[in-house]
């Protein structure tokens, strides 16, 4: 548990608090400063936290930074009564799994250096390398607030970091010291496709084959796709597909971050923003991919299968998605951390960032040149992506 900074608390207007979850926090209140991202929805967080899969056993303490308004007026012209004004998700971690943006390094030298990195404090949505607003507040002033408590906060631990943030709140970040971090991610954008087939008619001849070739081979096999969404996914569509998910993990070797409560949680309280694709064979289910999706945005989360089939991922959580998009005029498709091989699947290279400040003065000094000689290597990088863009209008006449 960290301590409380001093500052705003001794506001006759504001206070500060900090909470390690949301129940006590109305949803409506909570969601209006979320602004309909999903993945930062009070539903998102409290299913993370209510289902343990982040939370103190599993070395994410939810530590979330909120301002209230003590002087607003109360429900139906009542008594004034603290309202919430702005929020950070933030957390106490005590490893680095979950994140996206790897610190492994920095905490070996700190490590190999007698010091303790953990525990450290981040701002970011767990398990998800999702961009989107870490200072939830409608005022520059609000934001600066949270900002500079926030960083009073990891005065009690090694570092503060903030991962996927908005390109003008890692201004303000940078303003007030942290350090900037460059990723890649591929993202695929819809000018307002009227259809798949218009979509694959502005790929590049090579590219749009190839994608026509992957779909014929799994429609060869005998392959088909049902795309479920909200309430049309029951118990047993849940149970398999955290079937799939968790034995995807283990065969990579990894330990599954999430359980069939919190997908099951996601179904009954998210529904509006749920779109569960389901591949068969022969009638029978081998595999399913988790989406979430606003108006604006969707966003693969999750995958995994029972048998394997040749382009059976590249069917689940791609086309089947993409074909979502165009049809409910979705204009992102966020496909997740890494993964050239979107590229030849139409995703484009999209710099993400991630903001941070170390209490260690030697420690950060070193983090900031390596930082810099990485920023000059994720240039190179995505340049040379661009000159290997799928879509016509980059070939050589």
């Amino acid at each position: 548990m960290l301590t409380r900074p001093p500052g705003l608390t001794q506001s006759p207007e504001l206070d500060l608090r900090l909470l390690e979850n949301l129940s006590g926090v109305h949803a409506a209140d909570w969601n209006r400063l979320a602004a309909g991202h999903p993945l930062l929805s009070h539903e998102f967080f409290h299913a993370l936290h209510s289902t343990g899969c982040a939370s103190a056993d599993s070395g994410w303490l939810p530590q979330f930074l909120t301002l209230w308004d003590k002087t607003a007026p109360g429900n139906a012209g009542g008594p004034t009564a603290p309202r919430l004004k702005a929020a950070m998700p933030l957390y106490l971690k005590s490893h680095s799994y979950g994140e996206y943006v790897f610190d492994w390094a920095w905490a070996d030298a700190y490590q190999r250096h007698g010091l303790a990195y953990y525990p450290k404090l981040l701002a970011a949505i767990p398990f998800s390398p999702v961009s989107g607003p870490r200072l939830l507040a409608t005022t520059d002033a609000e934001r600066s607030a949270l900002l500079c408590a926030a960083l009073a906060l990891a005065r009690d631990t090694s570092s503060l970091h903030i991962l996927f943030p908005q390109p003008e709140e890692a201004t303000l970040m940078q303003s007030e010291g942290m350090m900037l971090r460059s990723g890649v991610q591929f993202h695929w954008n819809n000018p307002g496709y009227a259809s798949f087939e218009e979509f694959l008619a502005q790929m590049s001849h090579d590219k749009r084959k190839k994608i026509k070739q992957e779909r014929r081979k799994l429609r060869d096999a005998g392959a088909s796709f049902r795309r479920l969404r909200g309430n049309e996914i029951e118990e047993h569509d849940w149970a398999f597909f955290a079937r799939c998910y968790q034995r995807t993990y283990r065969e990579h070797r990894s330990t599954p971050y999430l359980n069939l409560e919190f997908f099951q949680r996601l179904g009954q309280t998210m529904p509006q923003h749920t779109l569960l694709i389901v591949a068969e064979l022969d009638g029978k289910p081998i595999a399913s991919a988790l989406n979430l999706y606003s108006q604006e945005t969707l966003y693969g989360r999750y995958w995994g299968a029972l048998q394997y089939l040749p382009c059976l991922h590249f069917e689940t959580c791609y086309y089947q998605a993409l074909e979502f998009c165009i049809e409910e005029g979705i204009k992102v498709f966020e496909g997740g951390a890494q993964g050239e091989h979107k590229l030849a699947r139409g995703f484009l290279p999209v710099k993400t960032q991630s903001a941070h400040w170390l209490a260690h003065p030697e420690f950060s000094d070193a983090v900031e040149r390596f930082l810099e000689r990485e920023q000059l290597g994720i240039a190179r990088y995505v340049d040379e992506l661009n000159e290997h863009s799928p879509y016509k209008a980059a070939e050589a006449d």
